[in-house]
């Protein structure tokens, strides 16, 4: 199996590619709008919300801590998570640069 090369891709594509991974599964949309409105969130509580089980969940829940847009603090035998701000922002601000480019030129595309 070939390797990745994402080494060769600047730090901003391999972050954008980051999001985009993270908000490439409905499950990982539903607990990030969870976030959002609630501000502050217990994995039970997602668990609760969503038709999913415990452990996938906990998936879900890796996926957007690895990608930085979520963060997590352990209290007792609960893991609060909530919205990494400051990576939310980095990554508003990512996704409309790329967003923006297409708007900027002009496509002579079939």
């Amino acid at each position: 199996m070939g390797t990745s090369k994402i080494e060769e891709f600047t730090i901003k594509e391999n972050k954008i590619a980051a999001y985009a991974k993270a908000f490439a599964h409905p499950a990982r949309v539903a607990i990030l709008q969870l976030l959002i409105k609630k501000q502050v969130c217990i994995c039970g509580d997602i668990v609760d919300e969503l038709p999913l089980s415990q452990s996938t969940v906990s998936q879900h829940l890796k996926e957007l801590k690895e990608a930085g847009l979520i963060k997590g603090s352990i209290s007792g035998a609960s893991v609060c998570y909530c919205i990494n701000e400051k990576e939310w922002a980095t990554a508003r601000k990512y996704l409309n640069e790329l967003f923006e480019m297409s708007v900027k030129v002009k496509s002579n595309c079939c």
